[in-house]
């Protein structure tokens, strides 16, 4: 029941934010295309210092960072972190810590990697700069997938929401491991020294026992900088950090729960009033039991679930919308249907819309077939397969990978040319999974 309220609550969040993605990338692709576009596309190139005598955080291979850079390296690196302490949570307690709930997203997920994959490599051009961009359909989008979903309410089983926020977590692991090792510049052997360091200090700190946030976001921040100048990306600094953060509690959660009982129960319910004011403070004797309690929950709520928790509003409202806002702004001015149906556009298209269904359905299929894992439980094959579909709305980690593919200094026209696909195959994901999922989702009885 708990595991249910919790993905429930955390399906909420996702649909909010869905809504406000989709906002700010029409907002994005509006600005590109109007008398703005100029100032639009010079803001995001602005440097951006934060600086210390010759220091400077933000800086990379001795160059300062621009903002859409900072927005790219750093603010995604907590987007990154956010998702890494996701996928620790579900690993430890969540859907893939058990084998037999993980089985089915993660060989769907598998297949919704390795299919898109081949079909970008078999519709690509064959030079080797459009080739950089092989992972760029391997994403599915969390939000804006389970937003999608949400249009259809209490018609789609729960175990079908679930099926599809895992396998997007999946996906999300898979990506991360692509950045790691396919997008890797040259590499700094000193930065990898400081990074190794700064992860050691991590996970003796984890290890020692020590709770406080400000101990592991101080060291990770040191970390981002290490990673950013050694060559492997920055965003991969967050994923380390999540992995380091403690998911243990500091002592018994009845112990805890008794010991606020007994503050509520005590609690002195006379405040001080101002004499010539409408103004109310707490009594010293107040505010001590009000510690208490934060004290107390505080000792059963671990650093993972906490910092969590403090994450998930930040990055689903601020750190994606602007991430979107700043790398959706496409001009379509030059453009046409050659642009989106040939070469890299239509290899992205066909990767979202064909390879993902085409591999997480597969995949899944011979699976349940051969009796390794069963459907989700109400759910029939043409509803699963409706949801299947919804694994090629490929957007923010798409992009992501897009920008790292493609230079815009270099690979202007073909960072252009993913970008549109990206948009188009997932409208079209999205469109047809709708029509798919209005035929074969159980009918609402109200």
């Amino acid at each position: 029941m708990l595991q249910s309220f919790r993905f429930l609550k955390m399906f909420r969040t996702y649909v909010t934010s869905s809504m406000l993605l989709i906002a700010a990338t029409v907002l994005a692709l509006v600005i590109a295309n109007t008398s703005m576009s100029a100032m639009y596309f010079e803001f995001w190139n602005q440097t951006v210092s934060l600086s210390v005598g010759d220091f400077n955080l933000f800086s990379h291979g001795g160059h300062t960072m621009t903002i859409l850079d900072l927005i790219n390296d750093f603010f995604m690196a907590i987007f990154f972190l956010s998702v890494g302490l996701e996928i620790k949570r579900e690993i430890l307690v969540g859907e893939l810590s058990s084998p037999r709930n993980a089985m089915l997203p993660l060989i769907g997920a598998c297949g919704g990697m390795l299919i898109p994959v081949l079909v970008f490599w078999l519709c690509a051009p064959a030079d080797a700069d459009a080739m950089r961009g092989l992972a760029t359909p391997m994403a599915t989008d969390i939000a804006f997938s389970l937003g999608v979903l949400s249009i259809f309410g209490k018609r789609v089983p729960l175990a079908l929401k679930v099926f599809l926020a895992t396998l997007a977590v999946a996906d999300d692991l898979g990506g991360i491991i692509v950045i790691a090792t396919c997008y890797t510049a040259h590499l700094d052997a000193a930065y990898l020294l400081y990074a190794g360091v700064m992860l050691l200090l991590l996970i003796i700190g984890n290890i020692k026992g020590i709770r406080s946030k400000m101990f592991y976001l101080t060291i990770g921040l040191a970390l981002w900088y290490a990673v950013l100048n050694s060559g492997i990306h920055a965003t991969i600094a967050g994923v380390a950090l999540a992995f380091c953060i403690p998911a243990t509690i500091k002592s018994s959660v009845l112990k805890s729960v008794e010991q606020i009982r007994e503050c509520v129960a005590s609690f002195p319910q006379q405040t001080i009033t101002g004499k010539h004011s409408n103004a109310r403070i707490l009594t010293h004797r107040q505010v001590d039991m009000l510690k208490q309690i934060e004290t107390a929950s505080d000792h059963v709520i671990s650093p993972l679930q906490d910092m969590e928790d403090n994450l998930h509003t930040p990055v689903s409202f601020m750190i994606i919308p602007v991430f979107a806002f700043a790398n959706a702004g496409i001009s379509f001015q030059g453009m046409g249907f050659d642009n989106l149906f040939s070469g890299v556009g239509l290899a992205v298209i066909l990767g979202l819309v064909l390879g993902k269904f085409l591999g997480v359905f597969s995949f899944s299929w011979l699976a349940i077939r051969t009796k390794l894992v069963r459907l989700p439980k109400g759910s029939s094959w043409k509803a699963f397969a409706s949801v299947c579909m919804l694994s090629g709305i490929g957007f923010t980690v798409a992009l992501f990978i897009a920008g790292l593919a493609y230079d815009p200094r270099q690979h202007a026209l073909l960072l252009a040319d993913a970008k549109l696909g990206i948009l188009a195959g997932s409208i079209m994901s999205a469109l047809i999974s709708v029509v798919m999922l209005h035929l074969f989702l159980p009918k609402d009885t109200k």
